[in-house]
């Protein structure tokens, strides 16, 4: 019986295809339709993921949702060339999106709505003084900058401090205590809150982007998605302890880096 070209050539039949086979097809050639089959496909792997913030007051519905927005994620930014399964890189792909969810939840509930809306401000105004001045601007220039009082400048880079657990400077978490690493802003040197943070945060963008782009997406995945450092590791394709001398040797260059006094 003869074959149809369009189940021999790939265009259609994505069924009758492996994972693996339609991983490698979906990579090269971005096909929409292949995409929502390996989304179907995949999809008890996002579930199961999901289930298990079950218990975080979320509907199941909703995190599902969310689930799926990640493994959608992890399909788009797989590629099949690569040794890793497609598994091991959408797990923590996923789990990124669910912990991602809750941080953002998490500050909607806690951060009154005048703050959120005063940060941008309040970071476009230090980054505009700090350039002007050659220096970090204080609290009260920021404060008449933004046309703001400093106790409202002070509430709101708290806010942010709080509300965000795991930027560049969050303080250690359970599981980065388990595996023994420090917070990044602790790594590079230590700092005071609100403005100091901010200052902090400037200066680790300028020195990040002298980092390769496999280093700058290392920390990316341990300090802003919380991965863990295997996580990490299935997620780039190399070991545990090749993760863990990434990070230790980005974090002493960051910390090294000259030209940090006042001008």
């Amino acid at each position: 019986m003869n074959t149809p070209e369009s189940l021999r050539d790939g265009r259609s039949g994505a069924g009758l295809e492996s994972d693996e086979q339609l991983l490698s097809r979906f990579t090269k050639t971005r096909d929409q339709d292949v995409r929502e089959e390996l989304a179907t496909r995949f999809l008890p792997l996002a579930s199961g993921l999901a289930a298990r913030y079950r218990d975080r007051g979320e509907s199941m519905d909703d995190l599902e949702q969310v689930a799926r927005l990640g493994l959608l994620k992890a399909i788009d930014g797989y590629d099949a060339t690569r040794a890793n399964s497609f598994g091991a890189y959408a797990t923590p792909t996923i789990l990124g999106e669910l912990r991602r969810h809750f941080r953002d939840r998490s500050w909607s509930m806690r951060v009154p709505r005048d703050l959120k809306e005063a940060m941008p401000r309040i970071r476009s105004a230090i980054a505009d003084l700090a350039t002007a001045k050659g220096r970090m601007p204080d609290e009260q220039e920021v404060a008449e900058a933004t046309n703001m009082e400093p106790a409202a400048v002070r509430d709101a880079m708290a806010a942010s401090s709080a509300a965000r657990p795991a930027s560049l400077d969050a303080p250690a978490s359970a599981r980065m205590a388990e595996e023994g690493a420090v917070p990044l802003v602790e790594q590079v040197g230590a700092v005071d809150l609100h403005l100091d943070q901010v200052e902090y945060n400037v200066m680790l963008e300028q020195r990040l982007v002298e980092l390769s782009e496999r280093d700058r997406e290392v920390l990316h995945l341990s300090f802003v998605e919380d991965l863990t450092q295997a996580e990490i590791g299935q997620r780039v394709g190399v070991s545990q302890m090749q993760i863990s001398r990434i990070l230790r040797s980005s974090l002493e260059r960051l910390r090294d880096h000259p030209g940090d006094g006042d001008a």
